[in-house]
Order: structure tokens, then C-alpha cells, then sequence
């Protein structure tokens, strides 16, 4: 998949193995897995945050191979989602810590128009989940009330 704002190609992702089930070597049962989920969701960690974990210290290569679903439909049928969507919550913070360089770097110019294309992604991003329903309807992106919402 080509990248948005540069020039280059990208690179295509890794496929997964395509197995069934739970690997031999993954030691944790069903219900094991499940509650350490729970309890990095209810700590404020993100999905994918919790993926690494899982994958680094507990050696559980997918989610899904062993839960039977996939990490985002557990977390909502255990109703620990968060209020926003995490990829839409990355670029605001992205974006917060760009405006305040800007406040101190005034000719940064450079960074003055990733600003736009960070901002350009955040709006594409609230359209598309406003229309889904993940986020309410009326919200739209506004520079000075975004840096109450990562805070």
C-alpha cells in the first residue's frame, strides 16, 4: 500500500500463519489469556499496546487463534472500549505535540506542513468515524479542545 503524504512505495505487511488454534508451545488457556486482557484494559492500556504484551511477555503470538475472536471484538463484548478509536487518538496527539514545537519554532516550515497532513488525516479519519458511529455525530477536530482530549 503506498504511503499518503510522501512519495514512496511502502511496504506490504506479513501474513499471518495460517493455522487453526492454539500454537503447541503457548502454554495459557482460554480463560487465562481473557482475564490478562481485562486487566491491561482496565489499566488504560491500548489494543495494540495489550498485542505487544501478550506477544512479548507471555509468548501468545494472536490473539484471535486463541480467544476465537479477534482483540477489538472481545474488548467489546467485555465493554472496555474506549471512547475513541486509538488511530484517531495517536494523530491528535501527534498533532498537539506539533502545535506546541510550532509555538517555540515559528519557521519551522518543515513541520508546519506535516502539521496540515497530520490534521488532513485526523479529518478524513472523524468523517469516516462519524458516519460509522464510533464517535458522536456533531464532534469535529478543533486544535485547542483536542489537547484537553489526549490529556
Amino acid at each position: 500500500m503506498a504511503k499518503l503524504h510522501s512519495r514512496k512505495k511502502g511496504k506490504s505487511g506479513s501474513n499471518p500463519p495460517k493455522k487453526e488454534g492454539k500454537p503447541e508451545w503457548s502454554s495459557y488457556t482460554k480463560e487465562e489469556v481473557e482475564e490478562i486482557i481485562r486487566k491491561l484494559a482496565r489499566e488504560g492500556v491500548p489494543p495494540t499496546k495489550i498485542g505487544l504484551v501478550l506477544r512479548d511477555q507471555y509468548s501468545i503470538p494472536l490473539v484471535s487463534r486463541v480467544l476465537g475472536m479477534s482483540m477489538g471484538e472481545f474488548l467489546e463484548k467485555e465493554k472496555l472500549t474506549a471512547k475513541f478509536p486509538e488511530d484517531i487518538l495517536s494523530l491528535i496527539k501527534k498533532a498537539v505535540g506539533m502545535r506546541n514545537h510550532m509555538k517555540q519554532n515559528k519557521m519551522d516550515t518543515h513541520n508546519r506542513v506535516k502539521l496540515t497532513h497530520v490534521e488532513s488525516k485526523i479529518h478524513r479519519l472523524s468523517k469516516y468515524y462519524r458516519k460509522s458511529g464510533c464517535i458522536p455525530a456533531g464532534w469535529k477536530y478543533d486544535p485547542e479542545t483536542a489537547a484537553l482530549l489526549v490529556k
